[in-house]
């Protein structure tokens, strides 16, 4: 087993700073500072920068993202948010009245609106899914889908609580019915496997600043063989046929580059951007991601285990991923408690009646430690625990 723990190394983290945030932001490694500095610095002395530049990064960081998922290299684009991904799939998703869109209740912004302008504009139903107590996330979108549905869109995971979805069950059910699938794994790529060989969905999103370690405003879309020939969101020239020879552009051509090229964001030929996410991949390829999910597994079980003793409840193992970790508050925490935690070096999340806890391979066992002897000081000093 490859050793996980030693992977603070490569990040500027202090002693004293308990950072369990990666699902709100991860933090850049070092290596990734560093070729994004030098990538940056690149246009300081533009003279230098040649045509090819602009194809090199993309060239070599679209497989690294390709390989995250088992892809084929000719099935990724560059997005830069999961807006961006989501808009792309709506565009090329015709629904009409009848039919419905299925999403799972509390899910992430950026996977509802879309999907609330696409039912206004179509006439087609926005199904939200709740579920209750009585049944799993899974079942309970599982039994949302009929032959009315066109169109499933959820999440891997759950930003709110951690919840886990059965990507592979989902998508089969989508298929029977003819509807289609995207997910989006901004909360699981690189350290929770997704295969789309086996899942065989019709879109993927994904964000790179939180679980890929990289920074904002740069991630991918995942598109199946068969919409590879749909409608980009823009009409740039760099996806484009022949666009690698400058002196030709203007012979103007409706021919796109092959595969998922076309609904590449423009500009995407970021000289910043690009070698700080191909650094942060580079990365986290070092480890097997069943290791990443043991280690991790190993950090939210210790988590889950001092959370009980404080009689704080989370949710079964069997429901959540291994690096993701809500409590649900006692009802008498106070509102600002995530800001009473920073006080203590300590970084989580809120979300609703959620404590979330996102550790990463940078996390130690000292970091939990410092968490659980936090939480329990601040709550007690609250007079929340008894």
């Amino acid at each position: 087993m490859t050793n996980v723990s030693a992977a603070r190394r490569h990040f500027s983290i202090p002693d004293g700073i308990s950072y369990l945030n990666a699902a709100a932001l991860g933090p850049l490694p070092q290596t990734a500072v560093n070729a994004g500095r030098k990538g940056l610095a690149r246009k300081q002395h533009p003279w230098n920068i040649r045509s090819r530049s602009f194809f090199e990064d993309t060239r070599r960081v679209r497989p690294k993202l390709a390989r995250l998922i088992n892809a084929d290299l000719e099935g990724i684009a560059f997005s830069p948010s999961a807006s961006y991904g989501m808009a792309v799939v709506a565009k090329n998703t015709p629904l009409k009245r009848g039919e419905s869109i299925v999403i799972l209740a509390d899910q992430f912004p950026s996977n509802v609106y879309p999907w609330r302008r696409l039912a206004d504009e179509t006439g087609a139903e926005l199904l939200t899914v709740a579920g209750d107590h009585s049944q799993s996330v899974t079942e309970a979108i599982l039994s949302a889908i009929d032959d009315k549905t066109g169109l499933v869109a959820i999440p891997q995971v759950r930003w709110t609580d951690g919840a886990l979805v059965d990507a592979k069950r989902i998508a089969k059910a989508a298929r029977t019915v003819g509807a289609k699938v995207v997910f989006d794994l901004s909360q699981s790529c690189g350290v929770f496997p997704f295969d789309v060989t086996e899942v065989r969905p019709d879109y993927v999103v994904c964000v790179g600043y939180k679980w890929l370690l990289g920074p904002y405003s740069l991630g991918f879309l995942y598109v199946a063989p068969e919409h590879r020939n749909g409608i980009p969101l823009e009409e740039n020239w760099i996806s484009r046929e022949g666009s690698t020879d400058f002196s030709r552009l203007i012979d103007y051509t409706d021919t796109y580059e092959a595969g998922a090229r076309r609904f590449d964001v423009g500009e995407r030929a970021n000289f910043a951007l690009l070698p700080a996410l191909e650094a942060s991949l580079d990365l986290l390829a070092q480890y097997p991601i069943e290791d990443i999910g043991h280690y991790l597994g190993h950090l939210t079980d210790r988590i889950s285990a001092g959370l009980r003793d404080m009689n704080i409840q989370c949710p079964p193992k069997s429901a959540r991923p291994p690096h993701y970790l809500c409590a649900r508050l006692p009802v008498a925490t106070p509102p600002n408690l995530t800001e009473m935690l920073e006080e203590k070096g300590i970084y989580v999340s809120r979300r609703g009646d959620w404590l979330r806890i996102s550790p990463h391979i940078y996390n130690t066992a000292a970091d939990i430690e410092q968490f659980l002897n936090g939480l329990q000081s601040t709550l007690s000093s609250s007079s929340v625990l008894s």
